[in-house]
């Protein structure tokens, strides 16, 4: 295998800009075809990203001769059939976070790509972002002793500009998001901690639907026991008062602390009654740096850069967080 040729499963707007056109500018890259259920929407985009071929079909995609891998960006109750299906087809798969609806599901996949001896990687993008390479730089270096408290704060309020939107609003369906807005954000945030921190040791939580506005719950709070004794607090709200809104996270040490938000590109360092403040610049297609790690796994060129068994650690986390009401 000398280039990755690509199809995508579910070309809507989260492939417009963050991760469709990356993988056109990775090296030894390139998009084949594209799918959507609605055969004109594939066509157009088809068209409008210079792609030679659309379908209306998943099965016509993956047993396209002409695709060796498959990028899964389909809401998430899709994702664990198209990546088995894919897999068996002798397809290796990059696949959209939450990685699937359950911790089951996630189990699943880790026995098939077993079985097939295919390559899977999850899209947890954040982990190739400036700063989080930074932050996890930071945290290994010692440089705010030893973490003591990690504090998590995300309250908006309905319809915030940090959801993406969508035709159908699957986010706020459960049964094909896997837990409304909490299984989108979150994934982002969880991921990270457990990929510079490592597998919990337990974590517990509830989640409720507060405003009853729709079918998803609006909150959930948990908590996290990292190794070493780190506490992890964490507070989801999305029915939050405007002038209530806040993300961001604090990691506080024995010599300082480190406060950022998920979700923008500033982080400050504050030790000895002094701050320093780091602004970074993510790419134009935010999944480009990932895509490109995953393009060199799949090449037999670097490791897996978020293996299923990855990202099971922060799904787990996440289901104990809405199963314990």
């Amino acid at each position: 295998m000398k280039i990755i040729t690509w199809g995508i499963l579910g070309c809507g707007d989260v492939t417009e800009i963050k991760s469709g056109q990356a993988f056109n500018k990775v090296a030894h890259s390139k998009i084949e075809a594209v799918m959507r259920r609605n055969a004109e929407k594939a066509a157009d985009y088809a068209k409008r990203h210079q792609i030679e071929k659309w379908y209306a079909s998943a099965d016509d995609l993956i047993k396209d001769p002409n695709i060796n891998s498959i990028y899964i960006a389909t809401p998430p109750a899709f994702h664990k059939d198209y990546a088995i299906q894919a897999m068996k087809a002798r397809k290796n798969v990059y696949i959209e976070k939450p990685v699937t609806l359950t911790v089951d599901e996630c189990e699943e996949l880790i026995e098939v790509e077993k079985q097939t001896n295919q390559k899977v990687t999850v899209a947890h993008y954040r982990r190739a972002l400036p700063l989080f390479v930074k932050l996890k730089e930071l945290i290994e270096s010692g440089i705010i002793g030893e973490i003591r408290i990690i504090d998590l704060k995300l309250l908006q309020q309905p319809n915030s500009d940090m959801i993406a939107k969508s035709d159908e609003n699957w986010r706020l369906n459960p049964v094909i998001s896997g837990g409304g807005l909490f299984y989108d954000l979150a994934p982002h945030q969880l991921d990270i901690l457990v990929h510079i921190l490592g597998a919990p040791i337990f974590s517990q939580g509830f989640s409720k639907n507060q405003a009853q506005n729709s079918e998803a719950d609006d909150m959930t709070v948990g908590q996290i026991l990292f190794k070493n004794n780190i506490t992890f607090s964490g507070i989801w709200n999305f029915n939050a008062y405007p002038n209530n809104e806040i993300e961001q996270c604090e990691i506080i040490g024995s010599q300082g602390k480190i406060i950022f938000s998920f979700f923008s590109n500033e982080m400050a360092l504050i030790k000895n009654g002094q701050t320093e403040v780091f602004n970074f610049e993510n790419p134009f297609h935010v999944q480009q740096n990932m895509i490109e790690k995953t393009v060199n796994y799949f090449l037999d060129k670097e490791e897996n850069p978020c293996s299923l068994s990855d990202a099971l650690l922060s799904l787990k986390v996440m289901e104990s967080f809405i199963k314990t009401n």
